[in-house]
């Protein structure tokens, strides 16, 4: 074969490989383009050229300075397609689509500039075998780093925290933030700051790098419902469940107020001047937190005057009043009305029933607390004054409601006089007014009226009987029934005078 023929066909060879190239080149970045929405300019094109020329060279087999040029600048130009990769398929298909997390053209810039040098470095390196020359631009830049580290570390640090927040995304536009004591509205996140607004109208720019630093307390996450608490101060001698229960109705009622989850009122403070509990309400969009305080303090006021619960002034006042004699105490009068007509205390005089009561101890018990329990010791008996309690006991494992005492009832009578174990559990429906007797009172009204001993003796014994159903069976006679409670009679007289030590 002739030197020609030889030329002619690699220069054909060469024409084939450039055009080839050329076509496959720009035929993959039309696919990229149409099919995976790939955004490629004229700098991909150019690298089409580049690549086409530089495969012609190869295959010509040329060795020209030029040619290390040629591939140099298609490396370079390479990066056009890596750019658009990631462009593509890092920011905008993971972190846009995928995460809902909007990456600022900054950052793009930013990552596309470090794939540049990257080449760059590498073109040097590898191309033109720049190793002295490339440690000393290493050096250089190195340095440069430093110092555009230093000044500009801050705007570094917003940058990093911006990416950061953008990413873990602990909050989004439209959410309310909790910022140090102030609450305040998302309304822009960019890669330096994040912008709130107050409901008073006020932004706030805080840098990235200083809110990551701090606790972020977002009230919109997971949902805009949220808790918030307001404390309001009440006079000592209201009972905490009255006050519980008018402060919940209070609050409940309020403007922006969410039905569910309810209104809880807790007791958190004796203060000096008050008692202090605290509201906690739910609501929706913390932009209404100013009128919805205002309902929920408005409603509390209003509540609180209607049911006569005084708010104390935050003040020690000295109050000098001249009384003729002392006043008779709360519930006394109640406790000797209802003396008077039990069938226990018929024995004794006016006089000593009023001995009695004013030696015994008045009580409150709050909703749901034990006034006596079944099977503890006790030696003093109980008169419901106010309010209203459940009996209750135990069989079986299992607690069964006997009965509902009220105002004016009496219980736990055969412990004060005989001393036996609660045959029973008194639990209170509400707030109750319970007046306590006790044995050493009962004992001593007792040893001024020994009589009664006798009488008390006949009525436990027919309290006895009526509870084992002696005196409603037919089948048992007169005779029966009167020998049982002489026998029954005796008995207790004898355990009353041993109880009482007479």
């Amino acid at each position: 074969m002739s030197a020609f023929s030889f030329d002619t066909q690699r220069a054909a060879l060469t024409i084939v490989a450039f055009i080839g190239t050329f076509i496959v080149a720009l035929s993959f970045g039309r696919f990229l383009k149409r099919r995976a929405e790939v955004r490629l300019g004229i700098l991909y094109q150019l690298f089409c050229l580049a690549l086409a020329f530089y495969v012609a060279l190869a295959v010509y087999g040329l060795e020209a300075p030029w040619r290390v040029h040629v591939g140099a600048a298609a490396i370079l130009l390479s990066t056009a397609l890596i750019v658009a990769l990631v462009n593509r398929y890092v920011w905008d298909i993971y972190f846009e689509r995928r995460k809902q997390t909007p990456i600022p053209h900054f950052l793009r810039e930013v990552v596309a500039l470090v794939i540049f040098v990257v080449a760059l470095l590498f073109v040097l390196s590898f191309a033109y075998h720049a190793e002295r020359g490339l440690k000393s631009v290493v050096a250089t830049s190195g340095v440069a780093a430093v110092i555009l580290g230093l000044a500009g570390q801050n705007l570094l640090g917003g940058i990093i925290a911006g990416m950061s927040l953008q990413i873990n995304r602990p909050y989004r536009v439209g959410d309310w933030l909790q910022v140090g004591d102030r609450f305040a509205e998302v309304m822009e996140i960019n890669w330096r700051s994040t912008r709130l607004r107050t409901n008073d109208a006020i932004y706030l720019d805080i840098p990235n790098n200083e809110i990551v630093k701090s606790t972020i307390v977002n009230l919109h996450y997971p949902t805009e419902v949220h808790a918030m608490r307001i404390r309001v101060g009440v006079d000592y001698n209201v009972p905490p469940n009255r006050v519980k229960d008018t402060l919940t109705r209070a609050a409940q009622s309020a403007v922006n107020v969410l039905p569910e989850p309810k209104v809880r009122v807790f007791l958190v403070d004796f203060a000096d001047h008050a008692v202090i509990y605290e509201i906690k309400y739910y609501m929706g969009n913390h932009s209404r937190i100013n009128e919805t305080n205002d309902a929920v303090r408005t409603n509390v006021w209003y509540e609180l005057k209607r049911q006569r619960i005084r708010i104390p002034f935050p003040i020690r006042t000295l109050q000098l009043e001249r009384r003729p004699s002392a006043p008779v105490p709360e519930g006394h009068e109640e406790a000797r009305a209802i003396l008077r007509g039990e069938l226990l205390f018929q024995c004794l005089s006016d006089g000593q029933i009023d001995n009695l009561v004013k030696q015994s101890h008045l009580n409150h018990f709050g909703r749901g607390e034990r006034v006596i329990e079944e099977g503890a010791e006790g030696d003093s008996m109980f008169i419901l004054l106010r309010g209203a309690a459940q009996v209750s006991v135990s069989k079986n494992g299992s607690t069964i409601p006997v009965a509902t005492l009220r105002s004016g009832d009496c219980f736990g009578e055969m412990s004060l006089l005989t001393g036996e174990k609660r045959s029973a559990t008194v639990r209170a429906d509400g707030d109750c007014y319970v007046m306590e007797i006790s044995k050493a009172t009962m004992g001593e009204v007792i040893r001024d009226s020994p009589e009664c001993l006798k009488q008390l003796s006949e009525l436990l014994a027919k309290r006895k009987m009526e509870t084992e159903g002696i005196l409603k069976d037919a089948a048992i006679s007169s005779a029966d029934q009167a020998a049982k409670q002489r026998e029954y009679t005796a008995t207790f007289l004898n355990r009353l005078k041993t109880f009482f030590a007479l």
